[in-house]
């Protein structure tokens, strides 16, 4: 990992820093001036930035300015002192990772710089991903499960339906389950029959001789044959017309087709993957898909789960497409505060991975700042995620409230807000770690109203003792 750069004219200040950064045990190099900085960067760069905004020479918002031009994902801390706060809040909408006003405590700062570094980390990773990583990602069981069954058929020839939610990625399963097989030095070839009228699918799919129909002034080769010896994806196999279905049919019992207009037999050595987002067994009852099409189909049947049965996996896939986004429009990559991302986990996607690609195309582009809170998502993804949530505890405390009342206790209001603030504190501070002054931010109390509170509520043991000594320049 390569250093955090301190650059900050004031003596004392990089003093400080170097004792915590030290401590720590984080690799570390202090600039005195803007310029030093500007002119190592010629040669090295930093794994995160602390700067100051007044130097003499260039200022730190000149510094932050080149570094984004050349390092876009490079979180740079901006420290300023009060007066600087307008600058500050300019430099963090222009690009900067956060700021740090002054006087700030150590402990705080040295925080932000871990924060920043594993942010620092993390896109480096996601950015090396977008080239290098599989097509597919996903930790949840669910498609833990569907990984297992495509190396289960890696091998096999055997013809695969696909079925789930539009949006899943089937193809992107089909894909995969040509390029793990003997068959993938050849043809991958997708066509989605739903999306062409009945006599130019015919066409599209078997080919023509010449002169089989007006315009057919050569002979073309069809997709079974573009794809042989490879595979063969039928996207939304459901919609396609009962007479092909027939010829399809007939490729997959004996293997042999004609070309429109044909009449010579040809073979077809290719494996067939076909997808679905409808019930193909109720179509056939119905009477509206053959039943015999779906039993040579239905080999075997792969089903993906939609983003709601794996929300888990919505902050991978969100990283993934916002890096993915970045490279793609040539923009720095931006990145979802905790608060929007358990936004995002929240909502239902019923266009599932597809919507939530787009919806990271569309942050890249029209998010204004490098971290994407609540308020820049989508006016209607905006809010849904608590007002589903908020029910459930709303109700519990309602019956505990009846519970008490037909119990005849007193002093309700008192208990029950003493557990309310207890229950918040404790779990703010288990997740800071202890450290009360982060807790106390992420509950949007002052410093010193939380330790007045962890003394009231007998909470010592969850909190650190904080270090008040601040640095002011």
């Amino acid at each position: 990992m390569k250093p955090v750069w301190i650059v900050d004219d004031d003596r004392s200040i990089r003093w400080v820093f170097e004792k915590a950064l030290t401590r720590e045990g984080i690799a570390f190099k202090a600039f005195a001036s803007a310029q030093e900085a500007i002119d190592e960067l010629e040669i090295a760069s930093p794994q995160v930035l602390v700067s100051d905004i007044r130097m003499p020479g260039p200022s730190g918002l000149d510094l932050l300015q080149l570094v984004k031009k050349r390092h876009p994902a490079l979180p740079v801390i901006i420290m300023t002192a009060y007066s600087d706060l307008e600058s500050a809040v300019a430099a963090f909408q222009g690009g900067a990772f956060e700021y740090l006003p002054k006087p700030f405590d150590v402990d705080q700062a040295v925080e932000l710089i871990r924060r920043a570094l594993e942010e620092s980390m993390r896109e480096e990773q996601a950015a090396e991903s977008v080239t290098s990583a599989p097509d597919m990602l996903g930790q949840a069981p669910a498609m833990q499960e569907v990984f297992r069954a495509i190396g289960r058929l890696a091998q096999s020839s055997a013809t695969v339906l696909i079925t789930g939610e539009s949006g899943t990625g089937k193809e992107l399963v089909a894909r995969a389950l040509h390029r793990h097989s003997p068959r993938a030095s050849n043809p991958f070839v997708a066509i989605n029959t739903a999306a062409m009228p009945k006599d130019l699918l015919e066409s599209e799919l078997f080919g023509h001789e010449r002169g089989a129909f007006t315009g057919a002034q050569a002979m073309r080769r069809g997709r079974f044959e573009q794809a042989e010896g490879g595979t063969l994806f039928l996207d939304e196999i459901g919609d396609m017309p009962a007479e092909l279905q027939t010829r399809l049919l007939r490729v997959l019992s004996d293997g042999t087709f004609y070309r429109v207009g044909g009449h010579q037999p040809l073979r077809a050595n290719v494996r067939v993957i076909a997808a679905t987002h409808q019930d193909l067994e109720a179509r056939a009852r119905e009477g509206l898909f053959r039943e015999d099409l779906f039993h040579r189909l239905n080999v075997i049947r792969l089903r993906l789960p939609s983003l709601r049965e794996r929300r888990g996996d919505i902050p991978l896939l969100a990283r993934h497409f916002l890096v993915k986004s970045a490279v793609e429009t040539g923009m720095e990559p931006k990145r979802l505060s905790d608060a929007a991302m358990s936004e995002l986990v929240a909502q239902e996607f019923p266009g599932n991975v597809r919507q939530l690609e787009n919806l990271c195309h569309w942050l890249t582009v029209m998010a204004a700042t490098q971290v994407i809170e609540i308020a820049d998502l989508p006016p209607d993804l905006r809010g849904q995620g608590a007002r589903k949530a908020a029910p459930d505890w709303v109700e519990a405390l309602g019956h505990e409230v009846e519970s008490q009342l037909a119990r005849g206790d007193s002093s309700i209001m008192n208990q029950l807000s003493r557990d309310f603030e207890k229950t918040l504190i404790s779990k703010a501070l288990t997740r800071t770690g202890g450290r009360r002054i982060e807790a106390a931010n992420i509950l949007g109390m002052g410093r010193n109203t939380i330790t007045r509170k962890i003394a009231e509520l007998g909470l010592e043991d969850k909190g650190e003792s904080m270090d008040p000594a601040a640095t002011e320049k």
